[in-house]
């Protein structure tokens, strides 16, 4: 979609860069208050994690891809927090991989 945008809409980097923060952090608020919901957790979903933090934690790379603002997202943060401490996402997260554009 962002390829879509610069390519065929002819859209600036900037713009575009500006588009995706938007969404990116419209998403992110709304998952936080899904999770403001829920009982206090390590993870998303419970003291284990789950498919949720496994979808949670690519966002947040993008995100970060994009320098999103993190501030007032503290469930949000925290859960992504607790994968990363886990060898399993260490592993898996995007500098360790052999395609890393680093």
């Amino acid at each position: 979609m962002l390829k879509y945008l610069v390519k065929e809409l002819k859209v600036e980097e900037e713009a575009k860069n500006t588009w995706y923060r938007h969404w990116c952090r419209e998403g992110l608020e709304a998952f936080e208050r899904q999770l403001n919901q829920l009982p206090a957790s390590a993870y998303c979903y419970g003291n284990t994690p789950t498919m949720a933090d496994c979808c949670l934690v690519p966002q947040i790379f993008n995100a970060k891809r994009f320098n999103v603002n993190f501030d007032g997202l503290p469930r949000t943060m925290a859960a992504f927090d607790a994968c990363m401490a886990l060898p399993a996402f260490q592993k898996a997260q995007p500098s360790a991989c052999p395609d890393n554009e680093a």
